[in-house]
């Protein structure tokens, strides 16, 4: 696909047009399939990232790349409560329309959300914090086993590219940018699973003294299990397209 300037001032224009009809789904939170997430937020995030000085690859994305992404969006939109705006501003990051430092560092914003709403005591709001703390848990695993699938075919990838007589030398840039890409994803998955427990710690301690109860237990295990199952994630080992020992100031795919 040829990409352009005059590409990029369409995509704005029709997002302007489209954007209050863009919605989402339960599944993972990503946009139902719309002209809006499948045409013109790729395109306009493709020059956004790319005006940003940030890597870009025109290469399609793989099967596992595109799974990969689609279970990334649970751990990089809010998990507060009733946070439509932030969850606006983390899609339009997972597009690479807007830098990831567009999103909330406040880690009272979940405790926020869960305090603003009517609950039936105060064991529902401790309920409610364990099972999305449960739900993170339970989606690690596969985003972690999707990521280093990934991460092993890049190396296939760049081997190819650099080795093979082949292949041309214009699809090398490409090829790094797309690893760059991938490994800039988990490592944002990561920062944004961190702040996800730092908000619930917060929530937690903030619950206790408020309102102490018994299900704060619960709770606080069920925080527990979730850092133990995140760090094999942020752990894992990648390919270095940053370097040695660099990592992504912001998410560069």
């Amino acid at each position: 696909m040829t990409r352009g300037p005059s590409k990029l001032l369409l995509a704005m224009l029709v997002a302007a047009a489209v954007s209050a009809c863009t919605a989402t789904t339960g599944d993972l939170g990503r946009p139902r399939p719309t002209i809006w997430s499948q045409l013109v937020a790729p395109e306009a995030g493709f020059w956004s990232a790319t005006l940003r000085g940030e890597e870009t690859s025109h290469f399609r994305l793989t099967d596992d790349e595109e799974r990969m992404r689609d279970r990334a969006w649970r751990f990089v939109t809010p998990s507060s409560l009733h946070s439509v705006f932030q969850g606006e501003v983390s899609n339009l990051a997972h597009t690479r329309i807007l830098p990831v430092a567009a999103q909330s560092t406040d880690v009272s914003d979940y405790f926020r959300g869960l305090t603003s709403i009517s609950f039936a005591s105060q064991a529902s709001r401790y309920n409610r914090l364990s099972e999305d703390a449960n739900a993170d848990r339970l989606l690690i695993g596969p985003f972690r086993a999707n990521a280093g699938r990934v991460v092993n075919m890049d190396r296939v990838r760049m081997k190819a590219a650099e080795g093979s007589p082949d292949v041309p030398v214009d699809k090398q840039a490409p090829a790094h940018a797309r690893v760059v890409e991938n490994e800039g994803l988990v490592f944002w998955v990561c920062e944004r699973v961190d702040f996800r427990i730092r908000s619930y710690r917060y929530a937690l301690a903030n619950l206790v003294v408020e309102m102490p109860s018994r299900e704060a237990v619960k709770a606080e295990r069920a925080i527990m299990a979730l850092e133990m199952e995140a760090k094999p994630l942020c752990q894992m080992q990648i390919n270095g397209a940053f370097g040695e020992g660099k990592r992504p100031v912001v998410y560069k795919g």
